[in-house]
């Protein structure tokens, strides 16, 4: 009497199961018991033995039958499990199943002996920085840049052979782009495959490099670029033209240019978002009793009254006088901060004029200054 198990019981599917519930159900016991996932672990290499000695039979039509009819004994020697291992028959059936379980495990390593020749790849993406005043970030510009970069070889039109030759056809791996080789292992031959080193997956190699490019099909050139900066464009903001990168592979597109903007500092702004702000200075006079005064701005010099009374510090804002939006039609404001500019040096007319003020106004000054040694010594008096 067999002790084995029953083999639909082995997969986890039923009597009905369709050859693509079967192949699904032997991928994730295999790869769940497989060795490698399981390293000394004997009872997990016994159900990996398990588990395809239970699809080596369901997965035959014939031996399916017979197992459905007569059991364990109905099958015995057919399947080359009995003396413990694969036989070697029939074994084409598992190589898809092994390059795909293995695929998983391995992260494509083995590809059950499918090649996967290069095709079209995509450029490498450009970063070029650009410098702009204040100015020509607030209201856009346009200008020509320079940028390093491959472009088609015009000896041999892209394709890396001398003129009056073409590629053939790689002899290592007859245009596969992979090699292939098969092992024998306790479990029954696996295939694998890698990338041919010969033409680098490309599977045509060239015998005659062209004498420009040296058989790169590209040479690296100075391109002028036409950039349109954008009216209220920031510092660091990036603008990205699609298709002005580097040369893509085998007809594969350009990648990206991206231009990183640097806006230089203003000598007298200084924005935040699309506002923009001023320190204005005015005299003591023009504070108290207010004035006409001359402010500027982007669009240049404006008139502004300053109220009588005005104290250093205040903010007054000028509407639409900031920097362009960059999407809509408005403008940030300018917010003007005035600071009271104190005189330093007074004639003595200028200071009868102010002691006058004060008295008028009922203060009482004390202009005498004393020396720093003078405040030390009365510190130490009052000790």
């Amino acid at each position: 009497m067999s002790t084995k198990r029953d083999y639909y019981e082995v997969l986890g599917v039923d009597k009905n199961a369709d050859a693509q519930a079967l192949k699904k159900a032997y991928r994730k016991m295999a790869m769940k018991y497989h060795p490698d996932r399981n390293p000394d672990n004997k009872e997990a290499e016994e159900k990996f033995k398990e588990v395809n000695e239970a699809y080596e039979v369901l997965s035959d039509d014939t031996k399916r039958r017979t197992y459905d009819q007569f059991g364990h004994e109905g099958v015995n020697g057919q399947g080359g499990f009995g003396q413990g291992g694969f036989s070697g028959q029939g074994f084409g059936g598992f190589e898809d199943i092994f390059g795909d379980m293995f695929g998983d495990i391995f992260g494509g390593g083995f590809g059950g002996g499918r090649a996967r020749r290069r095709g079209p790849e995509r450029g490498a993406d450009i970063r070029q920085d650009v410098n702009i005043t204040f100015e020509e970030a607030a209201f856009g510009k346009k200008m020509s840049i320079k940028i390093n970069r491959s472009e088609e070889c015009s000896e041999c039109s892209g394709s890396g052979a001398k003129p009056g030759t073409s590629k053939k056809t790689c002899p290592t791996c007859n245009g596969a782009g992979e090699v292939r080789t098969v092992q024998r292992t306790p479990f029954g031959n696996i295939a694998s495959s890698r990338t041919c080193s010969e033409c680098n997956g490309e599977g045509e190699v060239v015998e005659s490099p062209c004498s420009k490019c040296n058989g790169q099909g590209s040479t690296r050139k100075v391109k002028t670029i036409e950039v349109d900066i954008p009216a209220g464009i920031d510092d660091g903001q990036m603008i990205k033209l699609s298709g002005q990168g580097e040369l893509g592979s085998k007809g594969g597109p350009r990648g990206d240019l991206y231009i990183v903007v640097n806006v230089k500092s203003h000598p007298l702004f200084t924005r935040e978002g699309n506002d923009i702000y001023f320190d204005m200075p005015i005299t003591f006079v023009q504070a108290a009793l207010g004035d006409e005064i001359e402010v500027p701005t982007l669009d240049g010099k404006v008139k502004y009254t300053v109220p009588e009374g005005t104290q250093t510090g205040t903010v007054f804002r000028l509407r639409e006088k900031g920097i362009p939006r960059l999407r809509g039609n408005s403008r940030g404001d300018q917010y003007i901060k005035v600071v009271v500019d104190t005189p330093r040096k007074l004639n003595e007319k200028q200071k009868d004029i102010l002691r006058e003020f004060a008295k008028e106004c009922g203060e009482e000054v004390h202009e005498k200054k004393r020396t720093f040694g003078q405040k030390i010594e009365d510190m130490f008096r009052k000790k």
